[in-house]
């Protein structure tokens, strides 16, 4: 590989990072209109997710949900309620770890 060459694909790989970088920055800032087609109409800002309160919200109901669960599966509820708690539970744990990943990342909210 010649001198020429070495600087052509070094130069390529700067601007393949600069504009990985300038996409992450952007990320970081949020995704504006992302959750509202309709943003901007009419002067409206762009909507953005309130992933705080949707952490919240889910770590309480699957606290709730997993007592629950837990109570009916001693006492002598039907099993229909223990599991639909528990389906209730699992998915509430999902939703936290996909809003703990979405904060992660740096959206806003």
């Amino acid at each position: 590989m010649s001198g020429g060459e070495e600087l052509t694909s070094g130069r390529a790989e700067d601007r393949d990072n600069e504009t990985r970088e300038q996409r992450r920055r952007r990320y970081a800032q949020g995704l504006p209109d992302y959750h509202d087609p309709l943003a901007g109409i009419g002067g409206a800002p762009p909507a953005q997710s309130a992933l705080t309160l949707r952490l919240v919200l889910a770590c309480f109901g699957l606290a709730f949900c997993s007592a629950a669960a837990i109570g009916f599966s001693v006492t002598a509820a039907p099993v229909g309620f223990t599991v639909a708690l528990a389906v209730l539970a699992a998915t509430a744990a999902v939703d936290i770890a996909v809003i703990v990943r979405r904060k992660r990342r740096g959206e806003p909210g």
